[in-house]
């Protein structure tokens, strides 16, 4: 039985039958309309979620299969103090197959050590965010061709940002990746992912704090939030929010193919002008999602 805690858990052959399998479910719907028929997702969110947690009930319905679980931990024996551990052994007993997001960093993993179905962590506080890598590397995959020689620009929230950091951990398995981090001091990426992946593993990369000096070179714009959740003092937040607003003015210095990619939701720093733009995928991008996931739990379920 295999768990889904970090995009680094799929090996590079993994991830390419994944990816070629998410391929032929969005071209051949429905030859997989069936294939979970019998078969239970439990989707154990304890902080809100509208594309992650939608999208894994969509996967597993388009399958076949059927979803139980609950949307906030209020809503669960979290708020009477039940354990995680706890909360999975139960849910074992009437799941074929969890997804779990949890506001603290590592909650999944303990998960997984005490679950006897696979576990899907689908958001760990700040630390990882893997099937939403899965849904970007599907992006860049279907809409580029590959992964290889991309320059990757990711602007906004680099501290907090799980999604950037699990795309990090991804990206650096392919030649010729070079990345671009734009952020404020404030948000800068965090130290271990600076030196214990991007150096270690020499991986080139530079750190500006303007987001127009980035454009030109870019074959990738990864957009994130500030994310109001992960901090504590609200001037802070509110200091930081506006820090990035991409415009139709900006794009003028980008690359007419780069694409624009951002894990959603949005707040302000994609301007609405931008949607229209044939660069701007976001939107495809949240489709891609269902297809990774239903490909995700396929695999998950046959690796039982």
């Amino acid at each position: 039985m295999r768990h889904l805690m970090s995009p680094l858990d799929l090996s590079v052959e993994e991830l390419y039958d994944l990816l070629s399998l998410a391929n032929d479910i969005e071209q051949n719907p429905k030859n997989y309309a069936h294939a979970c028929e019998g078969k239970k997702l439990a989707t154990c969110f304890y902080e809100p979620s509208t594309r992650t947690r939608l999208s894994f009930e969509a996967a597993m319905l388009n399958l076949g299969g059927s979803v139980l679980g609950f949307s906030s931990a209020d809503s669960s024996s979290a708020a009477k103090g039940e354990s995680v551990s706890d909360t999975i052994r139960v849910i074992s007993c009437y799941a074929d197959i969890c997804a779990i997001r949890h506001p603290k960093e590592g909650a999944a993993l303990v998960a997984s050590l005490k679950s006897s179905i696979p576990v899907i962590n689908a958001g760990d506080g700040g630390h990882q965010h893997p099937t939403q890598t899965l849904t970007d590397l599907l992006t860049i995959y279907s809409l580029k061709k590959g992964f290889s020689d991309l320059t990757i620009g990711l602007c906004g929230d680099l501290k907090f940002g799980r999604t950037v950091h699990s795309l990090i951990h991804a990206l650096i398995r392919y030649p010729g990746i070079k990345f671009v981090l734009i952020s404020p001091e404030e948000l800068k990426i965090p130290d271990y992912i600076r030196e214990d992946i991007l150096r270690k593993h020499q991986i080139p990369f530079t750190e500006l704090e303007r987001l127009e000096d980035a454009m030109p070179t870019l074959d990738i714009l990864y957009m994130t939030r500030v994310q109001k959740e992960r901090f504590f003092n609200e001037e802070d937040y509110v200091r930081m929010k506006d820090f990035y607003i991409l415009t139709k003015d900006k794009l003028t210095l980008a690359k007419e193919d780069m694409l624009i990619l951002h894990p959603l939701p949005r707040v302000n720093e994609i301007s609405v002008e931008v949607d229209d733009d044939p660069r701007a995928v976001y939107f495809r991008q949240a489709q891609y999602g269902v297809y990774v996931r239903m490909a995700l739990i396929l695999t998950l379920l046959k690796w039982r």
